[in-house]
């Protein structure tokens, strides 16, 4: 009877075992499925966020024209990183020179990429000592802008960039950058450099050139 009394109890802690067993993974196994309920959540959440934030202007009425990436370090020192987002329609060089004497930005190094739904990019004339402007009329990837960036006499940001534009049959346009509307956008890196620069006019080419 012992014997009998002893696999019965047997069988019954197993039994018992078994069904706090399955409990606890019916359990884990709701817990794994809130978790995962509200990680969906959480993104869909950003993803909401994200497109309000595309989608709704500033307290201006305008989209934001810019970010600015956090500090950088240098070999030769610290300076800063920017990225300029331009919309369409903005002036190009303009716009740029603008946001460089606003963020008081007097030394940095400029990468572009985008598009132009017209341009005028320039050869510089030695004789004249002058730039003879060359207008592309046109649609035009920006395959690549790139220059520098220092203050003038005047104190004020000074640009010095070369432009090479495609055109809708593969060809190319290049020279300096004297202006281009913007379309659709144009991504601009600003990094600065860690020294200040300064740009003086020599009278001898009738142009500004970088004094170091």
């Amino acid at each position: 009877m012992n014997r009998l009394r002893e696999k019965a109890q047997g069988r019954t802690k197993q039994a018992v075992g078994q069904i706090v067993g399955d409990d606890k993974l019916v359990l884990e196994g709701k817990e794994q499925e809130r978790f995962a309920e509200k990680q969906r959540s959480t993104s869909e959440e950003h993803a909401s966020s994200v497109r309000d934030n595309r989608a709704s202007p500033s307290k201006s009425g305008k989209h934001p024209k810019s970010k600015t990436f956090k500090e950088v370090s240098f070999k030769a020192g610290t300076g800063r990183a920017f990225v300029l987002i331009l919309d369409q329609g903005e002036e190009a060089f303009r716009s740029i020179t603008d946001f460089a004497n606003r963020e008081d930005v007097d030394g940095a190094s400029i990468t572009a990429i985008g598009a132009f739904s017209e341009a005028e990019i320039g050869w510089f004339d030695l004789t004249a000592k002058k730039y003879r402007p060359i207008k592309v009329s046109e649609q035009c990837e920006v395959l690549s802008l790139i220059g520098d960036l220092a203050k003038g006499d005047d104190g004020q940001a000074s640009l010095h960039l070369h432009a090479v534009l495609g055109l809708q049959d593969g060809s190319c346009r290049g020279g300096h950058f004297l202006s281009g509307n913007v379309r659709p956008t144009l991504e601009v890196t600003i990094i600065e450099t860690a020294i200040h620069l300064r740009r003086k006019k020599r009278a001898d080419l009738g142009i500004a050139l970088i004094d170091l």
